[in-house]
């Protein structure tokens, strides 16, 4: 199990805070009101690569840690990473993948073979955990929005998805965020966070954004990508927060070799 060493972190080995800030491509806060195909589901996964080096964690094999690789990345390219889970998935078709700049390394464009539903996955840079952690709350509240072409068909990405998904380290544990997330537009989002205690960090920056958490966590975890494909399979068929967390904890049971309670206890709902 990968947990976190928070205590333990030398921030002094972070990169200067302007390194971290310049502006990019990638994070730009912004609403895009593009008119949108409303009638495809779309889920944006947002995966910060597991990082030796940028991140307060207990250091992993360095093939599995250097979060500026995605290819053998323990959240990523390795055995349990979205990019194996799903590609090897029978469920789900990969229509593209792309590099989009030096903060997102790899953008994934999965289709559902049966239901009209696509899954956007972003690997972000593990030295840019502070910016994946604001997109995924900047897109929780709506205050980023954006759109994507697929075979001239436009979808609503970011804030203009249904569900918003994100696993690696919990950057909270490690930096401060100093902006205000308020749903403005009166959306409902749904999301799921796959990091080490979550919910205790997540919550008071939640706390005025119109949320519907299907997924978060009360301890340390392990946050590979069989518990969201569960949890999605669940959430296709419209399956209650209830529902879903059970599917996600089953998968954690098989996986961790723990039990179910264990896993009941440490991925909850609203």
């Amino acid at each position: 199990m990968l947990s976190c060493k928070n205590n333990d972190y030398n921030k002094e080995e972070n990169p200067k805070k302007e390194e971290l800030e310049q502006p990019t491509s990638a994070y730009v806060e912004t609403v895009r009101e593009i008119e949108f195909d409303s009638e495809s589901k779309v889920i944006h996964s947002v995966v910060a690569l597991c990082d030796n080096k940028y991140q307060g964690i207990a250091p992993v094999p360095s093939f599995l840690g250097n979060g500026q690789e995605t290819k053998s990345n323990l959240y990523w390219g390795a055995s349990y990473g979205l990019k194996t889970t799903f590609k090897k998935s029978l469920e789900w078709n990969l229509l593209r993948s792309e590099f989009i700049d030096s903060v997102i390394l790899e953008r994934l464009i999965f289709k559902h073979k049966t239901k009209n539903c696509y899954l956007i996955a972003d690997a972000y840079n593990g030295r840019h955990i502070k910016k994946a952690t604001e997109f995924l709350l900047g897109s929780a509240s709506g205050k980023i929005k954006d759109t994507l072409v697929i075979n001239n068909q436009t979808i609503g990405i970011a804030g203009n998805s249904e569900l918003i998904t994100y696993q690696g380290h919990n950057g909270l544990m490690d930096f401060n965020l100093d902006k205000n997330y308020e749903t403005l537009d009166g959306k409902n989002r749904d999301i799921i966070i796959l990091a080490c205690y979550s919910k205790y960090y997540f919550e008071p920056a939640l706390k005025d954004c119109k949320v519907n958490n299907l997924i978060w966590t009360t301890g340390l975890m392990a946050p590979e990508s069989y518990i969201l494909d569960s949890a999605i399979k669940g959430y296709l068929n419209s399956e209650s927060n209830d529902e879903i967390t059970n599917r996600a904890a089953e998968s954690y049971k098989k996986y961790q070799k723990c039990s179910f309670k264990t896993a009941k206890k440490l991925l909850v709902s609203n």
